[in-house]
């Protein structure tokens, strides 16, 4: 009888896929050119429409021509997904074009992530992965600046939503999308314009939204206290916040007589 050993009762270590394995599937040249000729096709017929102001039928075009690009074609699923949220932004459908201009960044981080340290930074050393990005750019034929100039479209579109919209959490996305701007030098002078507009007038509209709904907030919060409190013959009014001035931190009060 062989005795098993701790080794034996190991779990066998996954296979390691191959180089293949891991490449996204392509069409063959024929299909994917066929399939880009009707993209095109269907992307210029969406572009008449929008200039025509018929947005609503200009995003049903875009959609066709979605679902006739290629899954992996990145950057032309971003140039429509960006048209769309400029069609939402003429209908006034704010979330629909934070949710589109959202997904066509979305298809641009697949192919060039932006730097965290900012766009212009300049990269001193080139690792695998960077290496992958540049590769998987050339094969798409597309170049940083087409991306950036894109990214930069899609953002102020985004932005521009988001401020429509308003709300604290709004706000607050469309000042980090224009800090991001903020850091792109490629922006046409009205679009550097607007940006450093939009950064000196968000920080007073913020802290608005943000002080109104923090007051909703507590509001909805002492109604449920006073509800819990109720039974007992008291309320929220009983009880008081006192902010210690050395530490910054709040203690609280309890007074019996407060009806």
């Amino acid at each position: 009888m062989s005795s098993t050993t701790q080794e034996d009762l190991r779990p066998a270590a996954p296979e390691r896929k191959s180089e293949e394995e891991l490449t996204i599937d392509r069409l063959i040249p024929e299909e994917e050119k066929d399939l880009l000729d009707e993209y095109n096709k269907l992307k210029a017929s969406a572009n008449r429409l929008f200039a025509t102001a018929d947005y609503d039928e200009a995003i049903r075009g875009y959609d066709k021509a979605l679902a006739s690009c290629p899954n992996y074609l990145d950057y032309e699923i971003a140039v429509l997904r960006s048209n769309i949220a400029a069609c939402h932004l003429k209908l006034a459908d704010w979330k629909a074009a934070i949710e589109s201009a959202t997904q066509a960044l979305d298809s641009l981080d697949h192919m060039d992530p932006p730097s965290k340290s900012g766009e212009e930074a300049k990269v001193e050393e080139i690792d695998d992965n960077t290496a992958e990005k540049i590769e998987a750019l050339l094969k798409g034929g597309r170049t940083h600046d087409e991306i950036r100039k894109l990214r930069a479209k899609a953002l102020l579109r985004r932005a521009k939503a988001r401020i429509e919209l308003g709300g604290w959490a709004a706000l607050q996305g469309a000042d980090e999308d224009y800090r991001q701007l903020s850091q792109m030098n490629h922006l046409s002078s009205l679009d550097q314009q607007t940006v450093r507009k939009a950064l000196s007038t968000l920080p007073p509209r913020l802290e608005e939204a943000k002080q109104k709904e923090m007051g909703e907030m507590m509001g909805k919060l002492k109604n449920l206290g006073n509800g819990i409190l109720k039974p007992f013959g008291l309320s929220t009014d009983n009880f008081n916040f006192v902010k210690d001035e050395n530490t910054g931190g709040y203690s609280m009060q309890f007074n019996q007589n407060k009806k």
